[in-house]
């Protein structure tokens, strides 16, 4: 099966330092505050690793989506 890829928003905002901890996932301000981590999960039990993670973290989670696939035209400007 191939890997999914993903946009989860964080309500607070983490820094590129943070990407290890999330699987390697890309770090991105997001426009109304906040954390989006972007990028491909190989399968459901990574998904729940990850999600598992931001809860052991006590982080705020907004929002999850499932993308069908990458956006090659994100707008990475943000990106320090």
């Amino acid at each position: 099966m191939a890997a999914c890829f993903y946009e989860i928003l964080l309500q607070e905002t983490l820094d590129e330092r943070w990407s290890l901890w999330f699987e390697g996932l890309e770090l991105c301000p997001s426009e109304s505050s906040g954390t989006l981590l972007r990028g491909a999960l190989p399968d459901k039990a990574a998904l729940h690793s990850l999600l598992n993670r931001i809860y052991d973290l006590n982080l705020s989670l907004i929002s999850v989506q499932r993308l069908e696939a990458p956006n090659r035209n994100l707008n990475l400007e943000n990106k320090s």
